[in-house]
């Protein structure tokens, strides 16, 4: 994992130090010599959806790093407070300003290298009108064969993106658990 380590409690400011803890615990964590507070460092769920219009996929073109220019589905970082369909909702108007009505979760993908759980939403449109945030560049619908492949920003998109389209042509959409190692 690329996150940065801890390095002072957050209850009292010391230096923490990692080490085993001695509740019995079997990972090194992050522990306060003064106050024995334990930091358990989880991994960050982003959350998102797979909005559609007929037979058309929404994505925006980002204007953030990283991957700035870069095509994706509405998503982002899930905000203390919210459940994970909330986020998605929320995310999926920020970035694209799209109208919708949010169906099933269509897809969890764990990504360990990087500590994160992506979690996509289908969402239908209800119109075609976007009105898009300062995140994003552009918001565009696709039919499957226009998707820009090579300018998929994440691979999670791409999985997901790639799974829509194989039950949609099936006529059964399921529910996907991808683990990209």
């Amino acid at each position: 994992m690329h996150r940065k380590p801890i390095r002072h409690c957050r209850e009292c400011g010391t230096a923490v130090v990692y080490r085993l803890p001695d509740d019995g615990d079997t990972k090194e964590r992050a522990v306060c010599p003064s106050c024995v507070t334990i930091h358990y460092e989880n991994p960050l769920n982003v959350v998102g959806t797979v909005p559609y219009f007929d037979d058309r996929v929404l994505l925006c073109k980002r204007n953030i790093e990283p991957r700035w220019g870069k095509w994706t589905l509405p998503a982002g970082f899930m905000e203390l407070g919210e459940t994970t369909a909330a986020g998605a909702a929320r995310e999926t108007v920020e970035e694209a300003g799209a109208q919708f009505e949010l169906e099933d979760l269509f897809s969890l993908i764990n990504v360990p290298v990087v500590g994160q759980v992506h979690l996509f939403y289908r969402a239908r449109l209800t119109s075609e009108q976007f009105d898009p945030g300062s995140e994003t560049l552009e918001a565009r619908l696709f039919h499957e064969d226009e998707i820009p492949w090579d300018e998929i920003a994440f691979q999670t998109v791409k999985q997901t993106l790639q799974r829509y389209f194989a039950d949609r042509q099936s006529g059964q959409f399921r529910f996907h658990t991808i683990d990209l190692v």
